[in-house]
């Protein structure tokens, strides 16, 4: 806008001299330009917009994230409880606990963002409700294995929904983009709280004197009444966990764990990376027959291979182990392995023949999408040929953790076939997070239906139907899978369920809200019927092998 001839005056910013003076100096030492003055435009560059951000520089991408906007109170005093809650609850275990320091962080988050000016999108609000409802599966399975997957998964739903973005590289990098805020975010809290107590050690000084001396008071005080009264020193000990000074190191790291990555979460919110702006160099296209004819080639060998399982399912797997002289374990065993590698190996080739196929006439399209489709069709042909080698094996050899696994790997891949058929009718823009959050629910899905509990329910029907049963791999397994061995009749029974027992008896100091829903399921029914006493010892060796696979 141009300055009005009525404007009140005002003091001169600082910026280039006078006409009068800058003549002077031009007569002087030739033309001079002032610092701050823009370089001149090239020809073909794009033009500056007035007031708005400096013009992109051609061939080059800017995603790195802006400068957030400044800390709210509400934003450290939420980061500040997260780390408490994470210093006094995490270092049990993991269970209702990781719920309730999750409560604070998503306010921290919230207030950061709310006050950078962003409101929550849909993609953003299924991602975070995706990331608490994976939280949940530690409250629930005692087993570590699903959990740990569980709340990996749910960090990297939870960059996504901080981050946002619908193209390949949002999706694959947003969930690892929180950790480039683990050094800005606590810098940022810093400037924050300096901004608060105006950069003044006499103002900030005090704060924290007066917090150690209240933690002091607290301490001194709250011993002398635990030991004055046993009711109140057992309300004590439910409500504060035993903290000894040999767990000094790991409660800090807690606190630094809880504080510092709730402050990189909040300033991801505030200023996050723009990884929609990472552009992917489309391949040059290829002629018809330097892409389609590999393709066709490949096509018509998935026929007459998926031709050969479709016999044997309708004629049997008789003659075909008769003729290949394997047993019907064996057979299963090959087979799935090299069916798995097939499918993976599938989604790459339809990854690279998509980036050099044909695109410009709609007879290139056409043809691209009936050979990538009939491909995609055959290739789910292969899935289900594989999740049927694995219902053989697991009925030869039984279910493990690393057997239903692969299974649900190879179920997820097939979706991902589905999704990227279904990309091929309705367009693609949405496939990249149809994928992210089909693998959300897959791993939600996962540990909700608790592993364990499945293997061991497996098992025992294979022990009622054959009489074999892995008891070593049995003993091995979380509190999730009692329920399931309690049906076992003795000796059997107290063999399999005398290690668990042993572990949740070591484990019944660990408060309330470190403790799942499956542990204390499994407690509930071992204290109504214990294992019989000695069940470790020489009477589960006596079984005889003909107990085992």
């Amino acid at each position: 806008m141009s300055e009005t001839p009525s404007a009140p005056a005002t003091p001169e910013p600082e910026g280039p001299a006078p006409r009068a003076r800058a003549a002077t100096e031009e007569g002087r030492s030739g033309p001079k330009v002032p610092k701050d003055a823009a370089p001149e435009r090239k020809a073909g560059g794009p033009e500056p917009i007035p007031g708005g951000p400096p013009p992109a520089v051609p061939g080059r991408i800017d995603f790195g994230p802006d400068e957030p906007a400044p800390i709210r109170t509400a934003t450290l005093w939420a980061a500040l409880a997260t780390g408490v809650l994470s210093l006094v609850l995490l270092g049990e275990g993991l269970a209702v606990n990781l719920l309730v320091v999750a409560v604070p962080a998503t306010l921290a988050v919230y207030f950061a963002g709310r006050r950078a000016g962003r409101r929550p999108r849909p993609w953003a609000l299924a991602w975070g409700v995706g990331g608490v409802a994976l939280l949940t599966v530690p409250a629930l399975r005692a087993a570590e294995w699903p959990s740990f997957l569980a709340v990996v998964t749910a960090l990297g739903a939870g960059s996504l929904a901080l981050h946002g973005g619908r193209t390949w590289p949002a999706v694959l990098l947003g969930p690892i983009g929180v950790f480039t805020s683990l050094v800005t975010g606590p810098a940022w809290g810093w400037q924050g709280l300096r901004e608060r107590v105006g950069g003044d050690r006499d103002r900030l000084v005090p704060l924290l004197r007066a917090l150690v001396v209240a933690a002091v008071l607290l301490f001194v005080f709250g011993a002398l009444f635990a030991g004055a009264d046993a009711a109140f020193a057992d309300l004590l000990g439910a409500l504060v966990p035993d903290v000894s000074v040999s767990d000094g190191p790991w409660r800090i790291l807690l606190l630094a764990l809880g504080l510092f990555g709730t402050l990189a979460a909040a300033r991801t919110a505030a200023a996050p990376a723009r990884w929609d702006r990472v552009q992917v160099p489309a391949g040059r296209a290829r002629g018809r027959v330097e892409w389609a004819l590999p393709l066709v080639g490949l096509v018509a060998l998935f026929a007459v291979f998926n031709a050969v399982q479709l016999a044997v399912l309708f004629g049997g797997y008789d003659a075909v182990l008769k003729e290949t002289g394997q047993t019907y374990a064996e057979y299963a065993r090959q087979g799935f392995w090299q069916l798995l590698m097939a499918t993976l190996l599938t989604l790459l080739v339809i990854v690279v023949a998509l980036r050099w196929a044909p695109r410009t006439r709609s007879s290139d399209r056409t043809l691209v999408r009936g050979v990538l489709g009939t491909l995609c069709a055959l290739a789910l042909v292969v899935v289900a040929s594989a999740v049927r080698r694995m219902d053989m094996y697991v009925e030869a050899y039984g279910l493990t953790r690393l057997r239903i696994s692969v299974l649900t790997m190879e179920l997820w891949l097939g979706l991902v076939i589905v999704l990227i058929m279904a990309a091929g009718v309705w367009g693609a823009r949405w496939l990249p997070r149809a994928v992210a959050a089909s693998a959300v629910a897959v791993v939600l899905a996962f540990g909700l239906a608790s592993p364990d509990a499945l293997i061991a329910e497996r098992n025992v029907e294979r022990y009622e139907t054959t009489g074999r049963f892995d008891l070593p791999y049995a003993k091995g397994l979380s509190a999730d899978a009692v329920p399931a061995l309690d049906r076992l009749e003795e000796p059997m029974r107290s063999c399999a369920l005398w290690d668990i027992t042993e572990e949740l008896d070591e484990r019944r100091h660990i408060p309330w809200y470190a403790t799942s829903w499956g542990e204390a399921e499994a407690r509930r029914i071992l204290d109504g019927r214990p294992p019989v006493a000695g069940a470790s010892g020489p009477a589960c060796g006596e079984l005889g092998p003909e107990f085992y696979r």
